[in-house]
Parts: C-alpha cells; sequence; structure tokens
C-alpha cells in the first residue's frame, strides 16, 4: 500500500507519517518539498489545485491523506481567495481524482464550521453555519468532497495541539516562562485534541474491515475553555519540572481580547458516532495533555 500524506509538515502531518508508516510506504508532500527534519518530500501546492492531479497521476497512490490546509484563522478574513484554495478547492480536486481511481480519502475539518451558539456536544448531522472565511472554506471543502462520490473520511476535530508546531500548549510555556501573569479567554469552550491521537485513529479507520464512507467528529473526551487548558498545561508543566514556578491566569472574556476573526463560543464536538463505529475510545483531553507534556519532558 503507498499511502499519500499531503500537508506532511504540519502538526497531524508529522504525527501520520509516523502513524501511517505500519500500512505500507508513506508519501509525504509540503509547499516547499522539505520536511521539518530538512528531509526531502514531493511539492504540492494548493495555492494551485490545478497542479494537483498530474501528482496523484504519478505517484498513484492507494490511499489519500489530507493534512494541508489554511489555518490562518484571522489573516483569511483579508486573504479569501487564499483560504477557498486550499481549504475548499484543493481538497474538491484531490476527492474527484480518487473517486475517478476508486481510492480512499482522508480529509480534515473543524468545529469552526458551527456557529458556536449551542450547549450541547454538535452531532456530525447538525446544521453548520461557519462564523467566518476560514470556518466558510472548510465547511465548503466537506461538500466538494462529499459531492466527488469516491470512498471518504472526513474528521472533524478541534484544538489541535503537539509538542512540535506553533499551537497553544507551546505558546503558553513559553510565555509562562517569561511572565507572572497571563489573560487567557474563558467564555470559549472546547476540547484540546493532541495531533498524535488524530493521526493514530486515523490509521485505525483505514483498517477497519467496514470500508466506511462518511463524517466523524474526532476529538478528545470531556472539555474546558482556554482558561482551563491554559491552567492544565501550568499544572502539568509543574509536575514534570518544564518550568519552576507558574504565572497566575487571569479569566477574561473574549470581548477583552478581540481579534478580526469571530471565534466559536462553544466548539464541543460530539465524539460518540466515530467511537461506536470504529471501536474505538476517545481518552479524556487530561490525559491526552499528560502524554504530550512527558513526551516534551523527555525530549
Amino acid at each position: 500500500m503507498t499511502v499519500l500524506v499531503f500537508g506532511g509538515n504540519g502538526q497531524v502531518g508529522q504525527e501520520l507519517l509516523r502513524a501511517l508508516a505500519p500500512l505500507g510506504e508513506v508519501i509525504a508532500t509540503t509547499r516547499s518539498g522539505q520536511l521539518p527534519d530538512g528531509s526531502a518530500c514531493e511539492v504540492a501546492d494548493f495555492g494551485q489545485p490545478d497542479s494537483l492531479p498530474a501528482l496523484l497521476d504519478r505517484l498513484q497512490p492507494s490511499v489519500v491523506v489530507n493534512a494541508a490546509a489554511y489555518t490562518a484563522v484571522d489573516r483569511a478574513e483579508q486573504d479569501a481567495e487564499a483560504a477557498f484554495a486550499a481549504n475548499a478547492q484543493a481538497p474538491g480536486v484531490i476527492a474527484r481524482w480518487c473517486a475517478a481511481h476508486d481510492v480512499p480519502f482522508v480529509h480534515y475539518s473543524t468545529d469552526y464550521v458551527f456557529d458556536g451558539q449551542g450547549s450541547a456536544p454538535y452531532r456530525e448531522d447538525e446544521p453548520t453555519a461557519p462564523l467566518g472565511v476560514y470556518g466558510t472554506s472548510k465547511r465548503d471543502g466537506e461538500e466538494a468532497v462529499r459531492t466527488a462520490g469516491g470512498r471518504h473520511l472526513i474528521f472533524r476535530t478541534a484544538w489541535v495541539y503537539a509538542s512540535h508546531g506553533v499551537n497553544f500548549l507551546r505558546t503558553m510555556l513559553r510565555v509562562g516562562a517569561e511572565r507572572d501573569a497571563l489573560r487567557v479567554v474563558a467564555d470559549q469552550i472546547g476540547t484540546p485534541t493532541p495531533a498524535a491521537l488524530i493521526a493514530d485513529v486515523t490509521a485505525q479507520a483505514l483498517q477497519h474491515p467496514g470500508q466506511l464512507s462518511g463524517t466523524w467528529h474526532l476529538t478528545a473526551s470531556g472539555q474546558t475553555s482556554w482558561h482551563g487548558f491554559a491552567e492544565a498545561i501550568f499544572a502539568e508543566a509543574l509536575a514534570t519540572g518544564l518550568l519552576a514556578k507558574v504565572p497566575t491566569v487571569e479569566a477574561i472574556a473574549s470581548s477583552e481580547y478581540p481579534t478580526p476573526a469571530k471565534r466559536p463560543a462553544w466548539s464541543v464536538l460530539d465524539n460518540r458516532k466515530l467511537q461506536q463505529d470504529f471501536g474505538i475510545v476517545l481518552p479524556a483531553w487530561q490525559d491526552g495533555l499528560k502524554r504530550v507534556m512527558a513526551e516534551i519532558a523527555g525530549a
């Protein structure tokens, strides 16, 4: 089996290269043609979606996993063309190639397809209503993948972080070492989800004998606020020796930290369908945090 991973340099992409290795030959792509460790890989430019079929024709993968995306949520408000090219048009092009060649296609989406006005975890079949360009582009990408008609696995996830890359956890560790006090938003609720969990579940799903196709919510279990996540990060950093002392974390409202793009206040996704369909138990977000922090502490 040959597995093609788009976005091999991202948080999820790097974990996919590890998790998918037992399935066969894994071929990575990045926009630059280089992976974070400096090694060369295939070039795929999601800013030019029409260039992708030629790459697919040449490589003839058995499975395609798309972890590439335009994820700069605030910048997308002024850069809509690039966001839609990467998040909607490119996935559609890939999905149509996969459908024509009977190749399974895994694609990742986001909690930002919802408006965040809910109070119970969002199910997969609930109406989408994105608040900004990023969420709209990701929703359009989902629809393009479904419309292509091939076997597809769309995994919506949220609040992704890892021991590597640019993410909330790494920012908190850096800033926490520099300051005595921080202000963190407490009225946005979601589920911190390790990139490694997303990659491991993807590998399990691709090996499922049922050949399932559809949309699932893939997050850790439970919920917290960004403020709660920050406090948990600092508690674990202290316990593992990553920080000698921790800052005071003040809870603030989103209105006190304005951003160009509006964030959904409620981002909790109901992940029961994934657990039932694939026979997978999704761990509590606190357990995922402990594993990632242990990885950082042991590095």
